[in-house]
């Protein structure tokens, strides 16, 4: 490595990430975050840290939201683009997600199976897939 580069040292740099970046690998909604979350910089050690041993303002956040899209996402058992259609686009609390799960709108249910499907799909692929290649394996041993 080179000693300098435009006046900088060559010395380690603590790897850091935005506060978006960091919000997505917690799971949590960037706008909920306190403001010093949301105004920082995230290194990798406070991430791990975070992770590790979160502070009361995560494991509310967590528990309650709002739950940024994938978070929702998961927690209905659709995908990002079937909330799309079913017309969330916002961040939504645990509240709000667990009325939607009691009163199974027809997209809901109608996304939920589309799931399924997929899932099913994605299974039989990766079975078929093993299949040919331990018939690859006994076909290459002969």
């Amino acid at each position: 490595m080179l000693d300098t580069l435009d006046g900088m040292t060559s010395h380690q740099n603590t790897q850091t990430m935005k506060p978006a970046t960091a919000a997505k690998k917690l799971g949590v909604y960037l706008e909920a975050t306190p403001a010093e979350f949301q105004e920082g910089v995230v290194s990798r050690s406070e991430l791990n840290a975070l992770q590790t041993d979160p502070p009361e303002w995560l494991q509310e956040l967590r528990r309650t939201g709002p739950h940024p899209r994938p978070v929702v996402a998961a927690k209905l058992g659709v995908s990002i683009a079937g909330l799309a259609r079913g017309g969330v686009t916002d961040a939504l609390t645990t509240e709000q997600i667990e009325a939607l799960k009691e009163d199974q709108p027809d997209w809901l249910r109608k996304e939920r199976a589309t799931q399924a499907e997929v899932r099913k799909e994605t299974v039989r692929i990766k079975e078929k897939q093993a299949e040919r290649a331990k018939a690859e394996e006994r076909d290459s041993r002969s």
